[in-house]
């Protein structure tokens, strides 16, 4: 690859590289030339309060069971 080539392919995994909080970038490459670039995004949300509260109670149920 040349510097310009280079530059050009630093440029697109920097471009999927951008903005990306949870995940990741594959880069494949193929007799030492990348050939494609892949980008996985997770989305992490933060529990709400109801979901919380279900876990609690799920507890307390199984705590009642054991007893």
């Amino acid at each position: 690859m040349t510097k310009e080539t280079d530059a050009i392919w630093q440029q697109r995994i920097a471009k999927q590289l951008d903005g990306l909080q949870y995940g990741q970038v594959i880069v494949t490459v193929h007799d030492g030339q990348i050939v494609q670039i892949d980008r996985m995004e997770r989305t992490r949300y933060p529990l709400t309060s109801n979901h919380a509260a279900g876990k609690q109670e799920a507890a307390e149920q199984k705590k009642i069971k054991s007893i």
